[in-house]
């Protein structure tokens, strides 16, 4: 019975292999392997026996029982019985050549089969084979196939057998005709070959060591004839590929005299073949075998067909490749495996034929040879020993190519040579120096070379060669230690040239490791040696080449810091006194650079840092001889830098310093006329560069310069640049400019850095004195004006650095600088002469800063000369419009012109300085045009800052122009520009500490109501009108408060001429000011209310947006002061929806708090008074009746939103919080669904409906009750300061579900949640008032109370504010309530004590399990949305009741719950699993064998939905196991579920499945059949991966289970089950059903 259900399992899974899934598929086979790892014979037997007897299944489906009967040999070969492999044997025999035709799949596992079993029974298979192999018949194509996969499966097995199967296969070779046939015999041959070569290579492990090569030589011979003769030269390519494999291997086997015989023809034949470049990888590797094989045997024959072979090779090298392609590189390889085989026997003959073909011209010839040679260094070391200079010399010619390819492959030769000694030859340096010339060449240029369109290989840039290079020579300097004495000191001669720059970087590292490695060797005496390296730049070389490109020290990959660490290494061999400086300064500079970057480096802070460095470097060697060599090594240097304008800028700074460090007279006068008659005066780096190096030479040697200054002037060099008649010529003419801008700035730099004890007196006489001579040109006596932009910049930044030096000196305050006048003079044509349409140069930024300067010096300027340089400057730089300028040329215009209105101002700090100052500017303070405006309050506002700054009042004076410039300011500070808001506020700040300082107060003081103007400043970012119009008001009532009442007449005028101001929203803010103002200093009242109101309302709409909406809103709330009932009534009589005027009406009366806290009082009035809706009965039979919103109570809900949505509300709607929140929430409860009243009086002005009051409030929703109580208590909420509340409902989105019919107690309950969090301290007053409707007759109301209560109870605020007990009882009396959502809402307010009193559950206990048992068998629920809340509820409450009262009720709710697992609502699911957990506390004692039945009752129901298709069920699953565990009285099956079944963490099911099987049938064999039936239900399971996982749950017991245990089991039941299971639509299931199917072989 055993034996026919193995078989019947096999047959049940072979049956299925007609299933149409791939995936399924290789389940079955799975499953039969693992049936045949169990049963190996007897699947055997049944898979031949069922191939046997399904003759016409189809091949696909046999191929899957070949394979699985190929998996079970190999997986048990050793103990396979002889009769079986037998009989495996001649099955698969039959079935490889049962059909003529080759169907590839079917017989190759077929042939796959016979392999496996030959790997041990190898005589058999022969045995059999062999039959199908006779003598004068041509074989099966599988046949052969099969032996050569036999022959290289077991070697040693199949050895033996070769020679007369080649003897029975010779003969056979000429009857093929096919070429499939053909190339199946040479495949054999080739196999055959190989192995016979292993088994020759292995003779001690053979069984036969009298085996030898010629036991085969003469039958591998007589097939070489055929294919070589015969079918090398078909034109099927794959054939021909077949022949190339087979000859190589072939070749090692052949007689020596005969391969020795064949060689002049077979290697022309198969280099012939390389005209199909498709099929060289393998003609190549072919190739080589075959050359290894003639080198192997002394071919003298070889040598006679080089030319040719090397020639043919050459061509396969320099073709193009490809690297992405795999096939092209491997015959990349395999032709240079052939090279070194030639060279390993043949080297001058190769060297002969390579070396000349270097000097091609070919670009692929010379990259193809310089492959091979590189391949050859590297691969036959021994035998290119000797030809190192001959290889060497002929790299001349490579090493001038241009060609970025070449270069690349001349680089990867020299890294060979590096390895092998060459460059250790005569003539390895100028590899060396080539390397060194590729680090230098442009980086980056990946992007800048157009692609090719050709098929050549990737196109190389400069870049791409650099970048080898530069590694080539980093690790040659660092690996390969004999190149050490070669780079060392050899590579310093490559730091100064230019040329070189970019190849600095590479060379530095590499020099600093070799250095070190000098320095290891030789110690800290360490120094270069010039005695045997006499082109070694010299130390001053060396010194001035890394100090000048570390200037620039991010460029060249961060060449600063690799120079500066060379200088470093360098220091002894620089000077011997340096080691102590350079060893403290140089790695401060280091640090300093990798502390920075590109962008944080202060490029000038840098400089002037290198400069000191230089500065204490002379200081330290005190050597005045080395000093003046080392400026004169400057100079030389100077011109080299041509193309290089910062260095050469830089190096002009280094010779000033060294300069001034010099103590020859006659070298500095020498160097410093070379340098003017040498300097190139059209570039403008240079210019600057001369004029750093004068000046930095006058701090010692002031006199000489300002000589040799005059004296170039007048020497024949300058004469020639500026004689008479160069004026009519423009070149020229620029040229002149050029040089004079030079001198001119020469001059600036010389008074900038002399000595300040001797620069006054020079200032005049000798220094601006010829700045004005070179400026002023004259023609024929006439004065002409220079139109030079260099010229005028370098005037004008000479008269700053002259200003700054005068004002630097201790004298300068007995200084009268008698040019001054003429010297603003200029600056102000200067700035005139700039077009106001544009900013383009820096003239107007430079001429005001140096005007700033000039006006601090005496003697000061007239009144006439001030105001004519103020409104030049104000009209040049004002009107500019901003998006034609970069953005720092215009800001730093910007500041400059504030800068010197700052000067001017500083000299007349006094009110009328100030007024003078504002006259100039109001204009542009009132401009229409934004950006002027925008300007003129941003200067305004530093200027005022500045003038309290600096403001110092020795006696109390009145400021009696605080009126005007006030008016000026306050109404900009509600501009339509942000920026002018912001600064207006920071003008009325200033002026109000002003005014402090000339009433007495010291500067310092600071008053509380003016520093609240700095709070309002982020608020005005922000465009909304009603945060301006607060803002105002702020800003007014300051103003009111300090402002004295002389100053009050001229403020009112003033600030009545601002309502024509061009900016609404300025005309507006002085309205509202003059309002404000009042307000403080008196109101007027008056009479009428009702007329007062309509002529107000008339008032808004008939002026709309202008300063007199604020007035009237003012008006309003002083009406409402005195008469508040009338006012309410009043507006309570406008129609509905509110038009945007009566908005702003409502939203006046919320700015007094006791006002607002009666007018809500009278509003909720009106709510209570009336109904909150009427139905109309429908006409249609069955509708439901419409509900109509009745009038009052929606206009007062109206009003009470507008009240409410303005901030100054806040104190009165804390005062009435609970009154107004139960109200409102009840309001919303009762207009849920409810329409609009119909028949609403028309507004006269229809345009005004849902706009924006004056107070900038939006008006509710029009017609939509229940929307409009819903934001009204949003904002009673916000204004009640609850604005946490609002923000927590909005973020769970509680607002849109509170006027939704469907989810409104959803959005109550969220409303509760975050009082409850945010608001717990009002929650009593609002229980007190909310409590008595629970008893309302409104359903609605009731379920809207229940929810807010439920929610309530689920926070410990209500046990803490002593609410709970009255609560609760109410909750237990709502589930006899009509409503079944009120039933629901009750439980789930019970449910939440224990989150929100979990204490109080334990003396509860009882009542609380009764209520939600009573709800779980709710007979009025058919929707179990009542039982859902009572398991909820009660999975809560468990964990904290008394043992005793759960216990008696424990079995009933665990049989209550269990339909619920499979429910098809998900949250049921979820609910009774999660309850079924939490019943399991209480299991111990005496209920636990009864609940141990239920866990196995549920057990497998709670693992199959661990792959549930709702993921909260699966966590719910995941906790009930974890409680379940501990009482299954399994430790292991408890860890399990402890550690495996984390809530948010992912499972990996098939594995804990496999281990939980394993743990039930340890410890739970006997409930095997019990889990396998409760498996079985679910096969029919509705879910694809519940029903998926039974079977595979079911094959896990199996698995696991003791045989004997399995015997309880109805076999045939189960088997039926699951070969129903392999015909599921699903295909996961069948391949679940599948593998089980064959984990059943256990327990058969």
């Amino acid at each position: 019975m055993s034996e026919s259900r193995v078989k019947r399992l096999a047959t049940t899974l072979m049956d299925a292999t007609t299933d149409k899934d791939p995936l399924v598929h290789e389940q079955i086979f799975s499953a039969l392997c693992y049936l045949g790892g169990q049963e190996p014979e007897e699947i055997l037997h049944a898979c031949e026996e069922y191939l046997r007897q399904h003759d016409k299944l189809a091949y696909p489906h046999r191929v899957i029982i070949l394979r699985a009967m190929e998996a079970v040999v190999k997986g048990s070969l050793s103990q396979l019985d002889k009769s079986t492999a037998k009989v495996v044997i001649f099955l698969a025999s039959n079935e490889m050549t049962k059909s003529k035709d080759i169907i590839f799949e079917w017989q190759q596992a077929a042939s796959n089969v016979l392999v496996a079993v030959g790997r041990r029974f190898i005589n058999k298979v022969m045995e059999e084979v062999l039959t199908k192999f006779q003598p004068g018949v041509l074989p099966h194509y599988f046949i052969v196939q099969t032996f050569a996969n036999l022959s290289m499966a077991n070697v040693f097995g199949m050895v033996p057998f070769l020679n007369s199967i080649l003897g029975t296969m010779l003969p056979m070779l000429g009857m093929a005709r096919q070429d499939n046939m053909k190339s199946v015999f040479c495949y054999a041959l080739q196999s055959f070959s190989e192995s016979i070569q292993e088994y020759l290579a292995n003779l001690d492990k053979a069984p036969d060591p009298t085996v030898r090569r010629d036991t085969f030589s003469n039958e591998i011979f007589s097939a070489y004839e055929v294919l070589f003769y015969g079918w090398l030269q078909s034109r099927e390519a794959k054939l021909r590929l077949a022949v190339v494999e087979a000859l190589g291997p072939m070749t090692h086997l052949l007689p020596s005299e005969k391969l020795e015989e064949q060689l002049p023809r077979l290697i022309p034949g198969i280099l012939v073949l390389y005209r199909k470049p498709a099929e060289a990888y393998y003609i190549s590797k072919s190739l080589c075998q075959i050359l290894e094989a003639s080198v192997n045997i002394g071919s003298r024959t070889l040598d006679t067909q080089l030319d040719t072979l090397l020639n043919a090779l050459q061509l396969q090298i320099c073709a193009p490749l490809d690297s992405s392609m795999p096939v092209p590189l491997k015959n990349h390889n395999e032709v240079l495996r052939c090279f070194t085989v030639l060279a390993s026997s043949f080297p001058d003959h190769l060297l002969g034929f390579l070396l000349p073909k270097l000097e091609s011209g070919n670009e692929r010839i010379r990259v193809g040879t310089l492959t091979i040679l590189r391949q050859i260094i590297n691969s036959t070391p021994s035998q290119m020993e000797f030809k190192k200079p001959f290889i060497l010399s002929s790299m001349k010619l490579p090493l001038q190519d241009n060609s970025n390819r070449v270069k690349r492959a001349v680089v990867h030769v020299i890294s060979a040579m590096a390895h092998h000694g060459y460059l250790e030859q005569p003539g390895g340096e100028a590899l060396i120096e080539f390397l060194v010339r590729q680090c230098a060449l442009p980086a980056n240029q990946a992007l800048l070379l157009p692609r090719r369109s050709s098929l050549e290989m990737e196109d190389l840039t400069d870049s791409h060669v650099r970048d080898i290079s530069v590694n080539t020579l980093f690790l040659i300097s660092t690996t390969v230690d004999r190149m050490a004495d070669v780079l060392w000191p050899y590579l310093l001669e490559f730091v100064t040239p230019i040329p070189l720059t970019n190849a600095l970087t590479p060379l530095c590292k590499s020099l600093l490791f070799l250095a070190a490695q000098r320095q290891e060797e030789e110690g800290d005496g360490f120094q270069l040696t010039y005695d045997n390296n006499a082109g070694l730049p010299s130390p001053y070389a060396l010194t001035v080449r890394l100090l000048v490109v570390s200037s620039q020290p991010y460029l060249g990959e961060g060449r600063g810091s690799a120079c500066l660490r060379l200088l470093n290494v360098l220091q002894l061999s620089v000077h011997k006194d340096l080691k102590p400086l350079w060893s403290r300064k140089i790695p401060a500079l280091v640090e300093h650079l990798e502390a920075n970057t590109t962008e944080s480096l202060s490029q000038k802070e840098w400089e002037e840092r290198l400069l000191k460095f230089l500065r204490e470097t002379l200081a330290a060697i005190s050597d005045p001889l080395w000093t003046s060599q080392l400026t004169q090594e400057m100079c030389r240097r100077l011109s080299s830098y041509n193309c290089y304008p910062m260095e050469k800028n830089f190096l002009y700074k280094c010779i000033g310093t060294a300069l001034a460090a010099c103590n020859n007279k006659d070298l500095v006068r020498k160097q410093l006329q070379d340098l003017l008659e040498t300097a190139r005066y059209q570039e403008e780096a240079e210019r600057e560069g001369l004029a750093s190096c004068l000046g930095l030479c006058a701090v010692t040697h002031l006199d000489e310069t300002l000589a040799k200054l005059e004296e170039f002037v007048k020497s024949d060099v300058f004469k020639k640049s500026a004689g008479l008649f160069s004026i009519f010529k423009d070149r020229s003419d620029h040229e002149v400019e050029k040089v004079k801008s030079t001198l001119i700035l020469c001059y600036g730099h010389v008074a900038k850095h002399a000595p300040r004890e001797l620069v006054l007196a020079r200032i005049e006489t000798d220094i601006l004195r010829n700045i004005f001579l070179y400026f002023n040109t004259k023609v024929l006596g006439i004065k002409v004006e220079t139109k030079d932009l260099t010229l005028k910049l370098c005037l004008i930044r000479s008269v700053c650095m002259i200003c700054q030096a005068i004002c630097a000196s201790d004298q300068s305050g007995d200084f009268s600088f008698s040019r001054k006048a003429e010297l603003v003079l200029q600056m102000t044509d200067f700035i005139k002469a700039e077009p106001v349409d544009s900013l383009r140069t820096s003239i107007r930024q430079k001429a005001m800063m140096a005007c700033m300067y000039l006006v601090i010096l005496e003697p000061p300027l007239s009144d006439t000369e001030k105001a004519e340089l103020v409104e030049s400057c104000l009209s040049s730089v004002l009107p500019l419009p901003l998006p034609d300028a970069p953005e720092p040329l215009w800001s730093n215009t910007l500041h400059a012109l504030k800068d010197l209105l700052k000067s001017l101002l500083h000299r007349h700090m006094t009110p009328h300085g100030l007024q003078n100052m504002f006259e100039h500017l109001s204009p542009w303070i009132k401009s229409a045009k934004e950006h002027e405006r925008e300007r003129a309050v941003d200067v305004s506002a530093a200027i005022l800052a500045f003038y309290r700054e600096k403001l110092n009042v020795s006696t109390v004076v009145p400021f009696y122009n605080l009126g005007f410039l006030m008016a000026l300011f306050s109404p900009r500070c509600t501009d339509s520009q942000a920026s002018v808001r912001q600064h207006a506020v920071d003008c009325v700040y200033s002026l109000l500490y002003v005014q402090l300082c000339y009433e007495g107060f010291s500067r310092d003081h600071r008053d509380d109501s003016i520093e609240k103007l700095k709070a309002l400043k982020p608020g005005l970012r922000d465009p909304d009108v009603s945060i301006l119009f607060q803002a105002c008001c702020s800003i007014a009532k300051v103003i009111a408060k300090r402002l004295p009442p002389d100053q009050m007449l001229s403020l009112l005028l003033s600030m009545l001429e601002g309502l024509a101001d061009p900016d609404r929203n300025c005309s507006r803010a002085a309205t509202v000011m003059i309002n404000s103002i009042l307000k403080e200093r008196g109101a007027v009242l008056l009479e009428k209310v009702p007329e007062i109101l309509e002529m107000v309302h008339a008032k808004l709409q008939e002026v709309d947006e202008e300063p007199v909406r604020r007035a009237a809103q003012q008006t309003v709330c002083i009406l409402a002061t005195q008469h508040k009932a009338a006012v309410v009534a009043t507006l309570l009589g406008r129609p509905l929806p509110l038009d945007s005027c009566t908005c702003t009406m409502w939203q006046a009366l919320a700015s007094d708090p006791p006002l607002t806290s009666q007018v809500l009082e009278l509003l909720l009035e009106k709510i209570h008074r009336d109904v909150p809706y009427k139905e109309n009965k429908s006409f249609l039979r069955g509708s439901t009746p419409e509900r109509v919103a009745t009038p009052f109570p929606l206009a007062a809900t109206c009003a009470l939103h507008e009240i409410l949505s303005v901030r100054e509300s806040g104190p009165a709607a804390l005062g009435l919080y609970a009154e107004l929140f139960v109200s409102l929430l009840l309001r919303v409860s009762c207009t849920v669904g409810v329409q609009p009243p119909r028949n609403l009086p028309l507004h006269k002005d229809r345009r005004s409906l849902g706009g924006k009051g004056g107070g900038g409030g939006p008006a509710p929703r029009p017609l939509e009750p229940c929307s409009s109580a819903v934001e009204t208590l949003k904002a009673m909420l916000i204004q009640g300061g609850s604005q946490e509340v609002v923000r927590a409902v909005a973020e769970a989105g509680g607002w849109e579900w509170l006027w939704s019919t469907e989810r409104h107690h959803d959005g109550v309950a969220l409303l509760a949640s975050a009082m409850a969090k945010h608001a717990g301290p009002k929650l009593p007053s609002i229980v007190k008032h909310l409590s008595p409707m629970f008893n309302s007759l409104y359903d609605s109301q009731r379920l809207t109370t229940t929810a807010f209560f439920a929610e309530l109870l689920g926070s410990n605020v209500v046990n803490d504010l002593v609410l709970l007990e009255s609560m609760m009882d109410s909750m237990t009396a709502r589930q006899r309530d009509s409503c079944n959502a009120v039933r629901m809402l009750a439980l789930r307010g019970l449910g939440n004590i224990a989150s929100g009193a979990p204490e109080k559950v334990r003396k509860h206990g009882a009542q609380l399990l009764a209520s939600m048992m009573n709800g779980m068998d709710d007979k009025e629920d058919p929707n179990h949305a009542v039982a859902l809340e009572a398991m909820c509820g009660l999975s809560k409450l468990l964990a904290l009741m008394e043992e005793r009262d759960v216990r008696s009720m424990l079995l009933h709710v665990a049989i209550r719950i269990r339909p619920f697992f499979d429910s098809e609502r998900p949250e049921l699911r979820r609910s009774s699993v999660v309850l079924f957990g939490n019943l399991t506390k209480f299991s111990a004692g005496s209920s636990e064998d009864a609940f141990f039945e239920q866990i196995l009752n549920g057990l497998v129901t709670l693992l199959l939905h661990l792959q549930d298709p709702k993921a909260e069920v699966i966590k719910a699953c995941k906790f009930a196991l974890r409680m379940c565990g501990p009482s299954m009285g399994c430790p292991g099956l408890c860890d399990m579920f402890q550690n495996h079944l984390h809530e948010d963490r992912g499972l990996h099911y098939g594995e804990f499945m496999n281990d939980v099987c394993k743990h039930l049938m340890q410890s739970y064999p006997d409930t095997l059949t019990r889990l396998v039936a409760t498996n079985l239900f679910y096969f029919k399971s509705n879910w694809p991966d519940i029903r998926a996982a039974a079977p595979m749950f079911v094959g896990f017991l199996v698995l696991h289970v003791n045989p004997e245990h399995g015997q309880q089991l109805d076999l045939d039941e189960l088997i039926a089950a699951l070969t129903v299971l392999l015909k599921d639509p699903v295909a996961a299931v069948r391949m679940k059903a599948a593998e089980t199917l064959g984990r059943l072989v256990r327990i058969v």
